[in-house]
C-alpha cells in the first residue's frame, strides 16, 4: 500500500539519493530543452556531493518522498541580496499531484520572518517551468541572455511577493 507523499528538511542522510535523483532526472529533463552535453554539465556543475551537502549544512534543502523513495528535490539560497529558490525538481511519475506547490511552501517556511519576497530562476527553453511558476504568482523581472547565445539557455529571473 502506497503511503501519502511527504515533504521535509534535507538532512545529511539524504545527500547521496540526491545526488542521484540529480543523475537520474536531470539529464533526461534538460536534454531536449538545451542538448546533451549542457545537461550533463548542470548535473556536474549543481548536483555534485560536495555542492548538496553544503545546500544541506545551511539549511536550504527540502526534499518530497514517497515509500521512503526519493521523488522531488527544492533548493533555495541567496543571490545579490535575496532569497531564490534554484531547484524545484520532480520526478516525472510525481508531477501534476501538488508537490511542486508544496516544495515551493516548504522553502518559503524556511525564510527568515520578514522576507517579503521570493525570487526564482529557470532557462528559457524550460517553458513547462514557466507556466508553473506563473500559476504559482512569480512574475518574470528580467532575462538574462545565455554567453553561450543559445536563446534557449537565456536565464528567466522571477519573483513573488510574500504576505
Amino acid at each position: 500500500m502506497s503511503h501519502p507523499e511527504v515533504v521535509r528538511a534535507a538532512t545529511r542522510d539524504d545527500v547521496e539519493a540526491i545526488c542521484g535523483f540529480g543523475e537520474r532526472v536531470i539529464p533526461s529533463h534538460y536534454t531536449p530543452l538545451i542538448g546533451e552535453p549542457a545537461a550533463h554539465a548542470q548535473v556536474a556543475d549543481w548536483w555534485s556531493g560536495e555542492r548538496i551537502a553544503a545546500a544541506v549544512a545551511e539549511g536550504f534543502l527540502v526534499v518530497a518522498e514517497r515509500d521512503g523513495r526519493l521523488i522531488g528535490v527544492g533548493q533555495r539560497g541567496r543571490y545579490a541580496g535575496r532569497d531564490v529558490i534554484y531547484k524545484l525538481y520532480l520526478a516525472p511519475e510525481a508531477r501534476g499531484r501538488g508537490l511542486g506547490r508544496r516544495l515551493i511552501d516548504a522553502l518559503i517556511a524556511q525564510l527568515p520572518g520578514d522576507a517579503d519576497r521570493i525570487d526564482v530562476e529557470h532557462f528559457a527553453a524550460n517553458e513547462r517551468a514557466g507556466a508553473f511558476y506563473e500559476r504559482e504568482g512569480f512574475v518574470v523581472e528580467r532575462v538574462e541572455p545565455s554567453p553561450s547565445g543559445d536563446p534557449g539557455r537565456a536565464v528567466v529571473w522571477r519573483s513573488r511577493r510574500l504576505p
